[in-house]
């Protein structure tokens, strides 16, 4: 470990880790040093951002698991055993991954659309904290990090598909925080705001992605909350800062 390098040898699992804020993110902490394991539903995706990966690691390249967070529930459940087994520890989760479904109102939600954003935006997050809550308490620094979205505490017409599960989301998260304070485990909610990113993009479409930060620049931000030295918990950090 050294100051250019403060996450050398650790390990960090990044979903939604194809595109947007989960691959940037990835790349950053890649760039501190972290081994990455990635997970995404593209493996072209996560391809990708491999290859930037090895850009800034000096050729080091991340762990790919292609993986669909709405389908793959057994899946989820192994990965902490599967990273420690392969690895011997995991230092860091940032959970990255979302789906909009549909903006409509809540009287006209389907079911299907109900049963994937859901599984996707809440059950996910369940789901990767109890497969990665015990390797993250025995980590000596453990570090968990969570978008989420300003939708989640103040409801909109039309978002409540979305929001419901990232508010949800937040819940779990705030609890979890509240159950390991005692612990060196770190837990904190990230905001990022508006960001350039293809969710973005379907919900705004009539928006000009040019005047929106982005993922390579909040980036940082995210990878800041995963650092041994990070005491914030239990908060939620925004790309500006809390």
């Amino acid at each position: 470990m050294t100051a250019e390098r403060p996450l050398a040898g650790s390990v960090a699992l990044v979903t939604g880790a194809s595109r947007g804020i989960g691959a940037a993110v990835a790349v950053e902490l890649a760039r501190l040093g972290a081994h990455c394991v990635l997970t995404a539903r593209s493996q072209g995706g996560l391809e990708e951002t491999d290859d930037a990966i090895r850009a800034v690691s000096g050729g080091g390249a991340a762990t790919l698991l292609p993986l669909d967070l709405a389908k793959g529930a057994e899946k989820i459940d192994m990965l902490g055993p599967s990273v420690v087994q392969r690895f011997g520890r995991l230092d860091i989760l940032v959970h990255a991954a979302a789906v909009l479904a549909k903006l409509t109102p809540v009287a006209h939600i389907q079911p299907r659309d109900w049963q994937e954003a859901v599984a996707v935006n809440l059950s996910a997050c369940w789901r990767l904290i109890r497969s990665c809550d015990p390797p993250l308490r025995a980590a000596s620094a453990g570090r968990a990090v969570v978008l989420t979205d300003s939708v989640a505490a103040a409801p909109r017409a039309y978002w409540g598909l979305y929001g419901a599960g990232k508010a949800g989301q937040e819940h779990l998260v705030r609890a979890w925080a509240a159950e390991t304070a005692r612990t060196p485990l770190r837990v904190s909610l990230f905001d990022p705001g508006p960001v350039a990113t293809q969710l973005r993009a379907v919900a705004m479409p009539g928006e000009d992605p040019a005047m929106l930060r982005k993922p390579a620049e909040v980036a940082p931000a995210v990878a800041a909350l995963c650092l041994p030295e990070e005491a914030r918990h239990s908060a939620t950090g925004r790309a500006g800062g809390l």
